[in-house]
């Protein structure tokens, strides 16, 4: 008898989370969230065969190894060049100098905040990084040539400076642009650990800096990973910074700090601007190097992802 009440009343709660009758303004919600779903999946798919559509034109005219080997990049010569690798070691160049910037002065300004901050500091910092996020990376390019750029260059009498370009200023001021986005994604990460673990830390004798490092940064170690793949990839797709600052670049494989080099966006933000004649292979050059970032890109991003999901922590 009492397990059928029990019985009754179970099977009344599972009724009860049920709607009671069709809801038609929920059905909409419902409809308007695939479709704002849909509409993200449509546009990615869009912009992948937007960059893909053209490559049989391209490479019915350069053999696939020639373009991904070349050490010289020409496409508007008379005798024209299609190595991409100037572009591709000049887009590596900034992404490295901007992580030498932007992991440190990043990880450092999120430890700050997590673990040493207090409220009020912390209101007043994290909305100043938050700004500085959000600057319009053309003045961020202009401060680095009438600033940053001269005075890298008094600084450095022992470098030689041969050109008013440089690659390596370009990737250290796209390293200041990147401290945001690494610092609030890694500060959000570290807050999400369980203050039990610090006060477990705390509790055998350890000091605040060794709670940091020992144990809150192994903690959020996915997510302060995700953060440094959203700085490189900022990094990557940097177009104005480089620029300015990096300048049209040499048609040859030049690394180093002080060299002027192009980078895959500098090329197609400098080509792209509608004097080419569609159909030429010049117009489907940028459509390949597009791709190309793209898919590099593609393949930091999954292997991070894979990087996260094997080093992520759960906590109950």
């Amino acid at each position: 008898m009492s397990s059928s009440i029990q019985g009754a009343r179970s099977g009344s709660t599972a009724n009860s989370l049920r709607a009671p009758s069709f809801r038609l303004g929920e059905r909409i919600v419902i409809g308007l969230l695939f479709g704002a779903a849909a509409i993200s999946v449509g546009v990615t798919i869009a912009i992948v065969i937007s960059l893909f559509a053209p490559l049989p034109g391209f490479f019915e005219y350069v053999n696939p190894w020639d373009f991904l080997t070349g050490t010289l990049w020409a496409p508007s010569f008379a005798d024209a060049s299609f190595g991409v690798l100037p572009l591709v070691a000049g887009t590596l160049q900034v992404v490295f100098y901007a992580m030498l910037v932007g992991i440190p002065l990043g990880l450092g300004a999120a430890i700050y905040l997590s673990e040493y901050a207090g409220n009020g500091v912390r209101k007043i910092v994290k909305p100043i990084l938050e700004v500085l996020e959000g600057l319009p990376t053309v003045a961020t390019g202009l401060f680095a040539v009438f600033w940053l750029k001269p005075w890298i260059q008094e600084s450095t009498p022992f470098l030689e400076w041969t050109s008013p370009f440089s690659i390596g200023v370009a990737g250290l001021t796209v390293g200041i642009i990147t401290i945001p986005l690494i610092a609030s994604v890694s500060d959000d990460a570290m807050r999400a650990v369980p203050m039990a673990l610090r006060e477990g830390a705390y509790a055998l004798g350890a000091t605040k800096m060794r709670v940091a490092l020992k144990v809150v940064l192994p903690a959020a170690i996915s997510g302060i990973v995700a953060s440094f793949v959203l700085g490189a990839s900022r990094a990557i797709g940097e177009t104005m910074v480089v620029l300015l600052v990096a300048g049209g670049g040499s048609p040859q494989l030049k690394i180093g700090f002080t060299e002027p080099a192009g980078a895959m966006t500098a090329f197609i933000a400098s080509r792209a601007t509608g004097e080419i004649a569609t159909g030429t292979i010049d117009y489907y050059s940028i459509f390949a190097v597009g791709a190309l970032l793209f898919l590099m890109t593609l393949i930091m991003n999954m292997i991070a992802i894979r990087f996260v999901n094997k080093f992520r922590e759960v906590y109950d």
